[in-house]
């Protein structure tokens, strides 16, 4: 959520309301905006969809902070393939749609009401809805950059690295004729169980 200045604030931080008063002569409102709102209770505020949006903003903005203490204390490498990140990725936000889809389906309803009588969705649903479009658009970006193949390459250019070392190898150590292709063919057997 921005501020009047454009830097970003937490939906739970205090701030005055960024509407403007009636006959102040354009001056802003002296009054405190409502929980994750721009707006206090007199320049809508209370509305009851605004209501569910402030507390929709404070829920999410308190699971980020979590998220982000969370992160702070582990040891996060350096990403040094990322194509392999990202196909890693893929499979953790398609892991995360999964396990939302569960809750969804555990739920008996995907609204309530709330103590206002207004009406609201479930926040698993909204979670799940924008799970689903984090699957289409990492999913989507690995199908545009060919990623599958890409890996393919780097691994027969890793195999034709290995297997001109071991032949190099065998040439150093005398090793020629049938044995050499013996050799050769057990590390490809081994290679190929590896992968």
């Amino acid at each position: 959520m921005a501020n009047r200045t454009g830097n970003l604030q937490k939906p739970t931080a205090k701030r005055r309301c960024t509407a403007k008063r009636k006959g102040g002569g354009g001056e802003q409102c002296k009054q405190w905006a409502l929980k994750g709102q721009k707006v206090c209770r007199v320049h809508g505020g209370k509305a009851p969809q605004n209501l569910a949006a402030g507390e929709r903003r404070v829920n999410e903005a308190r699971v980020e902070e979590e998220t982000r203490r969370a992160l702070a204390v582990l040891d996060v490498p350096p990403v040094d393939n990322p194509l392999t990140a990202l196909s890693e990725l893929a499979g953790q936000v398609v892991a995360w749609k999964d396990a939302l889809a569960e809750r969804v389906n555990m739920l008996e309803r995907i609204r309530y009401t709330d103590d206002k009588n207004a009406e609201q969705l479930r926040s698993e649903v909204a979670l799940y809805e924008r799970a689903m479009d984090r699957c289409v658009n990492v999913l989507g970006t690995i199908g545009r950059l060919r990623i599958d193949e890409r890996l393919a390459a780097i691994s027969e250019q890793q195999a034709t690295v290995v297997i001109g070392a071991i032949e190099a190898a065998l040439t150093h150590a005398g090793v020629t004729g049938q044995a050499a292709t013996a050799a050769k063919a057990v590390a490809a057997r081994h290679l190929r169980a590896v992968e």
